[in-house]
């Protein structure tokens, strides 16, 4: 599905086509429930069609207006027959300015808008596995003490933004709920102009039809990050996208950069794309230069705010672009359809949009000055968690490339594998971990068995239940840490063990860790006395490299349904252990 980022929000486009969309192209689905406390009816057909541009099917729950309450609170309700993935919760503030005008003592409401909520967040997780989507309140643009108004605490400005401050701190602590920010939405487009008072009073909108499409964007964009698709990668030209000029010609004292006119918007651009690397976003860079002068700003300009460690990939010869992306892609083992393209020339843009259809092509404008807002509001790079080893993510890559370079020098692969001096670590899921395990689960497509998504609190659930075996692997060689690598869920059923989730980053294939694992399943599997192991392979379109997973080790195959699930099964004293060249440093199987 191409991933077109010029496609118009434009209201009545997206209600016209609405009308012939056509879901059978979508290779995914999706289970959304929406609930509000105002009129969903015209956000609906919306998310349709934003959802299946990215290829996907919705299949959308409309909750009643104003029933949010009920509907949660209800086991019984409609709401948990429907199973969503995901439950988006929208506030109107017309609705919070009632009740905040109604109440008596202001100096609690604050506490109940907040409890009210977060008690609704528990009783979700209590019911369903479902992640939520909470939109913040947009603070009303009117004013009774004018620029006052945020030094007086009881007032309207003050609460509102109490309650939006406090629902985030909330929302940090809930590892099922992510936010869609509704007041930043408002403040782009001026909160002046947000609300319809008089589609309010008509027929309770949740604000100007004309705005409603990017509500309808954000919440795709948050829920597709919350299902694993989000950027993992940006490919960088360089001239006249990282600085001004053509460093070949102009030379390093003749680009723009740096404190004076446009050169202080090439700087600004790239401390934004720093900011990307920090959150774990790889930076690489395919350029038409000579490599030497291409490297020289890295290195030598003293205004550059990238710097080549910055780099995971760098490309820079006269071939043709899209072939170059195409070796990033390769190198670094992700999907095109994970990685960003900018570049100031059209025509570059052009060519790799046809060759490349699957990779998102922001269009530039001309003046440099705009290359922020371009690419920082156009929805590419939502995430659905963070955690600390996001920030390592480009360091990882380089050691990758040391340890490339010594296999190429190796005399045989177990020459190679042995001189990594690899340490493995086997262990139940650790409450501290639970952030980088639910990013993996979601982000990892390729070298996974049956691609569940669990979230952060359905993960946090595993560790105490005693039918559950929630094991995560980290992996260190000589050249650095790769931090944790693969995560694998069993659960005990009688007599038999299954897997019930098998997932691992692609960055440690062909260095035995699937081997590893796999004999030390068998051999928990022995010393329990389980007759036989189960396995479940359910095919995507991205993870064909592990349909033969379970074959190799020796499995066969129960079952098959034709749709692409197929089942497993191998006795423990029928399985034959796998070398592996690694040392285990500890061990909780």
């Amino acid at each position: 599905m191409e991933r077109n980022t010029d496609m118009t929000l434009d209201y009545l486009h997206l209600v016209g086509e609405a009308k012939g969309i056509d879901e059978r192209a979508c290779g995914k689905s999706i289970r959304l429930a929406v609930l509000a406390d105002a009129a969903i009816q015209h956000l609906l057909p919306l998310l349709r069609v934003l959802f299946a541009r990215r290829g996907v099917k919705a299949e959308i729950y409309e909750g009643g207006y104003d029933s949010v309450d009920v509907e949660i609170l209800d086991a019984a309700s409609a709401l948990y027959e429907f199973k969503p993935d995901i439950i988006v919760i929208l506030g109107a503030s017309e609705k919070l300015k009632a009740r905040l005008y109604s109440d008596a003592d202001r100096g609690a409401f604050v506490d109940t808008a907040v409890s009210r909520l977060t008690g609704l967040w528990q009783a979700v997780q209590a019911r369903c596995p479902a992640t939520i989507i909470q939109g913040t309140y947009v603070l009303p643009s009117e004013r009774a003490f004018g620029n006052y108004e945020l030094k007086v605490p009881d007032s309207v400005g003050s609460l509102f933004a109490a309650v939006n401050a406090r629902l985030v701190d909330a929302a940090r602590q809930a590892r099922h709920v992510l936010l869609c920010d509704l007041d930043h939405l408002a403040g782009e487009v001026g909160r002046r102009h947000w609300t319809d008072e008089t589609l309010w009073h008509l027929s309770k909108g949740l604000c100007r039809l004309d705005h409603l499409p990017l509500v309808a964007q954000a919440l795709v964009d948050i829920a597709l990050s919350a299902q694993g698709q989000f950027t993992k990668c940006v490919v960088l030209d360089l001239d006249n996208t990282l600085w001004g000029g053509v460093i070949g010609d102009d030379g390093l004292s003749g680009i723009a950069l740096g404190d004076l006119d446009e050169g202080e918007a090439f700087v600004a651009f790239q401390r934004f794309l720093k900011e990307l690397k920090r959150r774990g976003i790889i930076l690489a860079v395919v350029s038409k230069n000579e490599e030497t002068a291409a490297r020289a700003p890295f290195r030598d300009h003293p205004d550059m705010v990238l710097r080549e460690d910055d780099i995971a990939v760098f490309i820079a010869n006269w071939d043709n672009k899209a072939q170059n992306i195409k070796h990033v892609q390769q190198t670094l083992n992700i999907g095109l359809d994970s990685m960003v393209f900018i570049d100031d020339n059209p025509f570059e843009r052009g060519l790799v949009r046809d060759l490349l259809p699957d990779i998102a092509i922001p269009e530039m404008p001309d003046d440099p000055a705009l290359f922020l807002r371009a690419i920082g509001n156009c929805g590419l790079f939502e995430t659905a968690s963070y955690s600390s080893n996001d920030a390592q993510r480009a360091r990882q890559y380089r050691e990758e490339g040391l340890r490339e370079q010594m296999r190429a020098s190796a005399t045989s692969i177990d020459d190679y594998l042995q001189s990594l001096d690899m340490i493995i670590r086997i262990e139940r899921f650790k409450p501290f971990n639970l952030p980088r395990i639910a990013q993996l689960i979601q982000r990892s497509n390729q070298f996974n068995l049956t691609t569940r998504r669990h979230g952060e609190a359905a993960c946090a659930a595993m560790i105490d239940d005693p039918a559950t075996i929630p094991l995560t692997v980290t992996l260190s060689d000589r050249f650095g840490d790769y931090g944790l690598i693969s995560v694998v869920i069993l659960t005990r059923q009688r007599d038999c063990l299954e897997i019930e989730t098998y997932l691992m980053s692609c960055r440690v294939l062909m260095r035995g860790v699937e081997q590893f694992v796999m004999n030390r399943i068998f051999d928990y599997a022995a010393r329990e006395g389980v007759e036989r192991v189960v396995g479940r392979y359910v095919a995507t379109a991205k993870n064909a490299m592990v349909r033969n997973f379970y074959a190799d080790f020796g499995f066969q195959m129960l079952s098959d349904d034709g749709n692409g699930t197929s089942i497993w099964a191998l006795a423990p004293s029928r399985y034959i252990a796998r070398p592996a060249f690694m040392t285990s440093q500890t061990m909780e199987l």
